[in-house]
This record gives structure tokens, sequence and C-alpha cells, in this order.
């Protein structure tokens, strides 16, 4: 059975950090990809990280400020979140799958953690 479980979501200042982890069931994934969901809004890409390449993915929105990881038994992977803007306050989610064009369909999800930056 395969689960993934987020940690690591709290209340932060604007310019504050935070860092998600994602806790995997034991395997590793080809693509591990943390999304975001704000009220109102459609869930949307933040980053993805390559199993066996370890390239990494980021939107555009987040570039620069956010970094995506996994530890070295590919079972838990982070979400460093810097220089935290009000408009990145929404429920974060891991997910895991073999790419992200099917992550929707067929990846796997966690329950998602809720970040909220204060101004």
């Amino acid at each position: 059975q395969v689960q993934l479980v987020e940690s690591g979501g709290g209340l932060v200042q604007a310019g504050g950090s935070l860092r998600l982890s994602c806790a995997a069931s034991g395997r590793t994934f080809y693509v591990n990809a943390w999304y975001r969901q704000a009220p109102g809004k459609e869930r949307e890409f933040v980053a993805a990280i390559s199993a066996s390449t370890d390239s990494t993915l980021y939107a555009d929105s987040v570039k620069g400020r956010f970094t995506i990881s996994r530890d070295n038994a590919k079972t838990t992977v982070y979400l460093q979140m810097n220089s935290l803007k009000p408009e990145d306050t929404a429920v974060y989610y891991c997910a895991a799958g073999r790419n992200i064009a099917t992550m929707s369909i067929g990846g796997f999800w966690g329950q998602g953690t809720q970040v909220t930056v204060s101004s």
C-alpha cells in the first residue's frame, strides 16, 4: 500500500522559510513532485525531481526561491521554501508517479499540508 505523508507546513512571515517533507511508503518513484492549491484556484505544479537523474523542474513563480530534493534512500522528498511570499499561501501536496503529465490520473498523492505566509 503506497502512502505519502506531508509535514512541515505552518505559518510564517513573508521573507521567511519553511521546509516541507514527504515520506513515502518505502519505495521509489520515477518522479516526485510538489503541487499546491490556494482557495478558489486550481491546483498548480510547483516542482519535480527525477529519481533516475535527479534533474529538477520548477514553476516560474518559485524558481530561485524553492528547492526540491530527495534523501539518499529516495523515500523522502523535500521542498525547501525560502523568501516566502503571501501568494505562496496554499495547501501543498506531495505527489509521486511515472511522469508529470499523468500525475493527476495515475500518480499517488498525499493529504496535503497547509502553508500560510503572512504579509
